[in-house]
């Protein structure tokens, strides 16, 4: 949520922003709305004060006149009080609707097609053979089964088996061993939330929910990532300034319906309606968020390059950015069986805008300010398997395992089942 006093004082930058993100939000009828709130609650509170001085006045049995001033007062006061509740509600139902606007640095675009690659790490891999695709690969190392997924959960749905297990648990153990020693704090959230803090995130809104697991008679939501139940594991507190910057690593399932997507990476696990997560949340200090961006985009990069496997960096236009981000970075993977680079991590600040909305700050001397926050993926288990198996491929159908991996797997390479 953003600051009325801040859309007040940059209407124009706000507006502008919200065309941006191709949103549209009547930013005057915020104003307007506010306006009205503030101007009757000096009204209410000239109110209030007059029926404490005709309480005051008093004294014994009180007249008739006493008696009909105070009987109008009140009604007076309910009245406005009723006003005030349908005022704010108006205003901040449109409040909730205006997304967070983009960093001054992001290019204004309107879709994907106008992202930016900020940079290129690796070659594309080349073989002296035809390659196989994840899907084949995994069929045939017995470690990936779709088949059967369909059969008991229908499409969108993977089994990993064997090694392919391993190679998900090891992919997380690296993941938690690196971001520990980073000094991140790990956490094991809950992967149902309430509707309500889904909404406060500001995840539901553009028809987001859509692509959402809504269980309607609980009130409750599945998430599709970790960051959904642990930005709001400080909602509602106070942090200590000396504590900043907080940063999490957390582990959860995470569920999408992948509402229209359909036609879209139908084939193999690249696009599912379940799949685990690492990710990574910061708590900062204002200002802060910039530099810690930064760093959380330079551990994605440690990841994939401990596993050689070739990437780009992308950063999002105005139009491909989410709803609560300001600026966002995708890192891309080198896919050899899609024969281009494929969003496998990404990392966003959101400023202030989630913490407005859950209500948590920090102390700093005597004034209070709301935190920045910070999200990234460490490893979404699904995409990094595909192009370990893809890229790693080997001319007898066996698949070299990542050095870095190897100690948490116990061997060098797969081979094909006999």
């Amino acid at each position: 949520m953003l600051d009325i006093s801040y859309i007040k004082d940059n209407t124009e930058k706000v507006i502008k922003g919200i065309e941006s993100k191709n949103a549209s939000v009547d930013v005057h009828k915020i104003i307007e709305l506010d306006n009205a709130f503030r101007e009757l609650s000096v009204d209410l509170q000239r109110l209030r004060e007059k029926r404490n001085t005709n309480t005051s006045a008093i004294s014994g049995k009180p007249t008739q006149e006493q008696i009909d001033q105070g009987k109008s007062i009140k009604e007076a006061i309910e009245k406005i009080e009723s006003a005030l509740e349908k005022i704010k509600n108006d205003r901040d139902t449109l409040l909730l609707q205006v997304p967070n606007i983009p960093k001054a640095d992001v290019k204004i675009g309107k879709n994907e097609d106008e992202n930016e690659i900020v940079k290129t790490v690796g070659k594309p891999t080349i073989f002296s053979f035809t390659p196989k695709d994840h899907v084949e690969i995994g069929k045939s190392l017995d470690i990936i089964d779709i088949e059967r997924a369909a059969k008991v959960s229908g499409p969108r749905f993977g089994y990993l088996k064997n090694e392919g297990v391993l190679l998900e648990f090891a992919l997380k153990r690296l993941a938690f061993d690196t971001l520990l020693k980073e000094g991140f704090t790990p956490l094991l959230p809950p992967v149902l939330i309430k509707e309500e803090i889904m909404k406060g995130l500001g995840y539901m809104e553009n028809g987001e929910d859509e692509n959402m697991y809504i269980l309607d008679k609980d009130n409750i939501v599945l998430v599709g990532t970790a960051e959904q139940s642990m930005v709001p594991f400080h909602m509602n507190e106070v942090l200590k300034e000396s504590d900043l910057p907080k940063r999490y690593v957390g582990f959860s399932t995470s569920f999408r319906r992948e509402a229209g997507s359909y036609g879209k990476d139908t084939k193999g696990i690249f696009r599912v309606h379940q799949f685990d997560k690492v990710e990574m949340v910061s708590f900062v200090k204002e200002g802060e968020d910039d530099k810690e961006q930064e760093y959380l985009l330079s551990l994605e990069e440690q990841f994939f390059n401990l596993l050689e496997i070739p990437y780009q960096v992308v950063k999002m236009c105005t139009g491909d950015l989410g709803f609560p981000a300001a600026r966002k970075y995708d890192l891309e993977a080198w896919m050899p069986s899609q024969n281009k680079y494929r969003e496998v991590t990404s990392v966003s600040t959101v400023t202030d805008f989630q913490s407005r909305r859950l209500n948590i700050k920090y102390q700093v001397g005597n004034e209070k300010k709301f935190v920045s926050i910070l999200n990234g993926t460490a490893y979404s288990m699904n995409r990094p398997i595909i192009a370990i198996l893809e890229n790693n491929q080997q001319a007898d159908g066996s698949v070299h395992i990542p050095k870095i991996l190897q100690p948490y797997i116990g061997k060098e390479k797969i081979s094909i089942k006999q």
